[in-house]
C-alpha cells in the first residue's frame, strides 16, 4: 500500500503529505527520507539510462568504421584499432551496468518500503487528536435502556443454552467457544439476514452482489493489503512444511506460507488485483461472507464471552467507485450500516475516528457503537472506512482508459463497512432484548428463526468465576 510518489516531489503533494503526517501524529522526518530516497533512486535510474545510452552509442560507431574502411576514408589497420577500443569501451560499460541495475533496485525497495509507512492522507473533515477520547459524535439513535442491575450479554448467553466457554477454551484455547442451540441459529440468523438486507429490491440498481471469500490468502496478495503491523498483532500464518526423513538427517522444509484472513475485505480487496476497471461498470458492491479469524495479540479487553473472540462470521460491505463518488458512497454505506440496526431496534451512536487512531490505509472512518444497557455503555459493532486509493495502488487496480490530457495513473477507490459481525451483534441484542424470562426476538429475524418470537432462560444465572 502506499501514496502516490508524485506527491512527494511536488510542492503543494509535499504539504499535503507533511500536513496529515503531523495530523496522525506520525514522524513527519519519515517524509523528508522519503523525498531523498526518491531524489536519489531517479539518479541512480538515470545512471542506468546513460549507461545503456553509451554502450548503444559505443555499439552504432563499430558499424560506422566498418563503412569508412569500405569507403576508404581509413585504411583498415586504423579501422581495426578503432573497432578494437570501441568494443572495449562497450564490454567495460556493459561490466558496470550489473552494479548500477542493483543499485536502482535497492533504492527502489527501499523507498517502496518506506512509502508503506506513510498513511493515507488524512480527510479534512476528521477530527485531530491522538486520544478516541476525542472522537466527534455525529448522530445518535434510538432509546436507551438505563435500568440497574441488568445481566451481561455473556450472562445471557449461557443461561439461554447458546454457549460453551469452558470447552471451548479446553478444545482451542481462550477466546474460543463453542455456540449450541439457539447460539447457532442466532448466528446464521444474522448472516442469512444481513446477506438479504444487501440484496433487497428496494436498493435497485444499489443491490450487492453476496460473494463468499477464500479462508486464507497468500504471503504476496496479503502484504498488499493489509498493514506491517497487522501480521504480528492480528494474523494467523499457516505453514505447509515438506516432510523430514525417517532418519532425520533431512529435515522438515517450509514449502508454503498463507495467513488466515482477518475481514473479508482482505481477498475482496484483492479480487481484482492488476485489473483495469471501466468507469460504467462502477461503482461495484459487495456483500462480503466470511469467517474472520485474528489473534488479539497483546489484549486484555473483553475476556467475557464472545465479544471480543479469535474466530467469528461476517457480512462486509465493500465497494468500488471512482474517485469522484468515493465520499458519497461512504456516506451510503454508512446508511446501511445504520438502517440495519435500526431494522434490529438497537441504539446507536456514530462517532467520527480522530486521527492519530486511524489506520494507515483509511482516509476516515466512522464507527457505529451500539448501546450495551447492562454496561452502560456504547461498544463498536461497525467500522466503516474509505481508503480511496490506498489500498488499489498497491494492488495495480486502474480506473477508467487513460486519457490524452492524464499526467498520472488513475486508480479507483476502494471502501470497507462492516454491516455485522454476529458475534459482537448476538452480544448486544440479548442485552437490549432481554426481560427478567429471557430474550425477546427482532421482528426482522424471526423469519430466519422459524418464526421463533421470544427465547426463554433454560438455566440459572451463572456464577462469575472472575468476581470471586
Amino acid at each position: 500500500m502506499g501514496l502516490d510518489i508524485l506527491l512527494f516531489r511536488d510542492e503543494k503533494g509535499l504539504e499535503l503529505v507533511t500536513a496529515s503526517q503531523k495530523a496522525r501524529y506520525d514522524d513527519v522526518a519519515e517524509v523528508q527520507a522519503i523525498v531523498e530516497l526518491d531524489a536519489a533512486l531517479r539518479a541512480a535510474a538515470n545512471d542506468v539510462v546513460v549507461a545503456n545510452t553509451e554502450i548503444n552509442t559505443k555499439s552504432r560507431s563499430v558499424g560506422a568504421i566498418v563503412k569508412d574502411m569500405k569507403s576508404g576514408k581509413i585504411t583498415k589497420e586504423e579501422g581495426d584499432q578503432k573497432m578494437a577500443a570501441a568494443r572495449a569501451e562497450v564490454l567495460e560499460l556493459k561490466a558496470k551496468l550489473p552494479a548500477l541495475k542493483a543499485r536502482e533496485a535497492e533504492l527502489e525497495a527501499k523507498r517502496e518500503s518506506m512509502l508503506n509507512v506513510i498513511g493515507n492522507i488524512v480527510h479534512a473533515s476528521v477530527p485531530i487528536h491522538d486520544d478516541e477520547e476525542f472522537n466527534r459524535q455525529e448522530k445518535t439513535w434510538g432509546e436507551r435502556r438505563m435500568e440497574d442491575n441488568l445481566l451481561r450479554y455473556d450472562q445471557i448467553l449461557q443461561m439461554i443454552g447458546g454457549v460453551d466457554m469452558t470447552r471451548g477454551s479446553k478444545v482451542s484455547g481462550n477466546r474460543c467457544y463453542f455456540l449450541t442451540g439457539i447460539g447457532v441459529r442466532l448466528n446464521l440468523a444474522l448472516v442469512q439476514y444481513g446477506l438479504d438486507f444487501l440484496t433487497r429490491e428496494e436498493l435497485g440498481d444499489g443491490k450487492y452482489t453476496e460473494i463468499s471469500t477464500p479462508f486464507f490468502m497468500n504471503q504476496e496478495a496479503m502484504a498488499k493489503t493489509a498493514q506491517l503491523e497487522q501480521f504480528d498483532e492480528e494474523l494467523y500464518a499457516v505453514l505447509e512444511m515438506s516432510r523430514g526423513s525417517a532418519s532425520g538427517d533431512d529435515a522438515p522444509k517450509l514449502k508454503d506460507k498463507k495467513y488466515l484472513i482477518a475481514t473479508s475485505e482482505q481477498p475482496l480487496s484483492a479480487y481484482h488485483m492488476d485489473e483495469w476497471i471501466q468507469e460504467q461498470d462502477l461503482p461495484i458492491r459487495y456483500a462480503g461472507q466470511s469467517t474472520c479469524f485474528r489473534k488479539e495479540a497483546g489484549s486484555a479487553k473483553d475476556v467475557r464471552g464472545i465479544f471480543r473472540v479469535h474466530q467469528f462470521d461476517k457480512i462486509e460491505q465493500f465497494c468500488i467507485t471512482t474517485p469522484e463518488k468515493s465520499w458519497e458512497e461512504h456516506e451510503r454505506m454508512l446508511l446501511q450500516s445504520e438502517l440495519f440496526y435500526q431494522s434490529l431496534d438497537l441504539p446507536y451512536q456514530v462517532i467520527a475516528i480522530v486521527s492519530g487512531a486511524l489506520n494507515k490505509a483509511a482516509s476516515k472512518k466512522l464507527d457505529l457503537e451500539a448501546w450495551f444497557p447492562a454496561q452502560k455503555a456504547y461498544r463498536e459493532l461497525v467500522s466503516c472506512s474509505n481508503c480511496t486509493d490506498y489500498q488499489s495502488r498497491s494492488l495495480g487496480i486502474r480506473c477508467g482508459a487513460k486519457t490524452a490530457e492524464q499526467k498520472q495513473k488513475r486508480y479507483v477507490h476502494m471502501l470497507n463497512s462492516t454491516l455485522v459481525a454476529t458475534t459482537r451483534t448476538i452480544c448486544c441484542l440479548l442485552e437490549v432484548h432481554q426481560t427478567p424470562e429471557g430474550v425477546n426476538v427482532p421482528k426482522v429475524l424471526q423469519p430466519y428463526l422459524r418464526g421463533l418470537t421470544f427465547i426463554p432462560f433454560i438455566h440459572p444465572v451463572p456464577v462469575d468465576e472472575m468476581e470471586k
